[in-house]
């Protein structure tokens, strides 16, 4: 098989109870040929420390997510790029799998689907969750690409903050087909809790607004977290497990509360109710 280098790119900020997870399993793929770079946003703790042992491409970059993504692209060798955040694990053979896919196929990027690993309530409802987004490209997001592709797309829009996940493949998928990989991520979310999930609902719908004025059809299925379509379509899940589905239904309206207020401290409440109408109209 055609073995072209993957370069996997991590963004850090005091993740050292993560990051060597991370390392590790990039070490161990089946698939040989990866480069591992690390761009860290000024962590206070270890994390850059640990992160020398396995890789001597670690770097400092802010201010924010999709600034240190784009500047660990502009750094890597590889053909193809892996976009990682430190509290995912790679399962043995997802790296293999992507590489097999993209080679053979005429996509240009590939979203990895990603299953919630970890102990705790909180997961409980995002393991319940996620399982529901399994195949759903509106909410699933790709982190595997073809180099070229991205850096002809200008890579990660560095004025968005948490909706650039969404951004890049939206604007990819208008010109090019985006697969999907064999293999799975694992993603710990043991140490989620609810106020730290509201603040961090809070602090990116703060960040939205550019997002909704670029993409006001996409806010629809994505900015209105209680209403997604996914949870219709898996109906048969909530009625099975009814108590998971109803502290989900309460964790999404708890979210969109936080979400909403973060959008209005920032763009007020006329330019609030037009989005909605842009997004209730698209």
């Amino acid at each position: 098989m055609n073995t072209p280098k993957v370069s996997a790119i991590i963004t850090t900020k005091n993740e050292e109870k993560n990051i060597g997870r991370l390392l590790k399993s990039i070490k161990n793929q089946s698939y040989r040929n990866i480069e591992t770079i690390v761009v860290d946003n000024k962590s206070e703790d270890s994390t850059k420390k640990i992160a020398l042992k396995y890789t001597k491409k670690v770097f400092d970059k802010g201010p924010e997510r999709s600034a240190q993504r784009n500047y660990g692209v502009s750094k890597a060798i590889g053909k193809y790029v892996f976009i990682l955040d430190a509290d995912m694990e790679l399962t043995k053979d997802v790296v293999k799998s992507c590489v097999e896919t993209i080679v053979k196929s005429s996509d240009k990027a590939l979203i990895v689907p990603e299953r919630t690993v970890g102990k705790g309530l909180m997961a409980n409802i995002r393991k319940f969750e996620r399982e529901m987004y399994m195949g759903d490209p509106t909410v699933e997001v790709a982190r595997f690409f073809d180099k070229d592709i991205f850096k002809k797309f200008g890579g990660y829009d560095a004025e968005l903050t948490g909706a650039e996940d969404y951004d890049l493949p939206w604007r990819i998928s208008k010109k090019h087909s985006i697969g999907w990989s064999k293999k799975y991520i694992k993603h710990h979310e043991g140490g989620l809790t609810l106020v730290n999930q509201l603040k961090k609902k809070y602090y990116y719908a703060s960040k939205s607004a550019k997002y909704a004025e670029k993409h006001p059809e996409l806010v629809k299925t994505q900015g209105i977290l209680i209403f997604r379509k996914a949870y219709l379509k898996n109906w048969k899940k909530f009625v099975l497990n009814p108590y998971l589905g109803f502290l989900l239904i309460l964790l999404r309206v708890l979210e969109t509360t936080s979400a909403a207020i973060g959008y209005l401290s920032v763009v007020g409440p006329l330019e609030f109710a037009k989005t909605l109408w842009k997004a209730i109209a698209s």
